[in-house]
């Protein structure tokens, strides 16, 4: 193998290594904003828990009707 071919093929792999850095960036930034979204709905529901529990009595508690 000359040196030629050998530089083409580290060329090639240093590609393929570039390639999959930025698909690798791409995923994490995507999951950074799933997991943002995420973390908005626990945030929104955790308020809304809070304000049923004071706006009103224990719906958890309480017996169901058939008691």
């Amino acid at each position: 193998m000359s040196q030629e071919d050998r530089f083409v093929d580290i060329e090639i792999k240093l590609a393929h290594q570039e390639d999959l850095v930025e698909s690798l960036n791409q995923m994490v930034y995507q999951q950074g904003r799933r997991i943002d979204q995420l973390e908005a709905m626990v945030n929104k529901l955790a308020e809304h828990i809070r304000n049923n529990a004071q706006s009103g009595p224990n719906m958890l508690n309480d017996r169901p009707p058939h008691y």
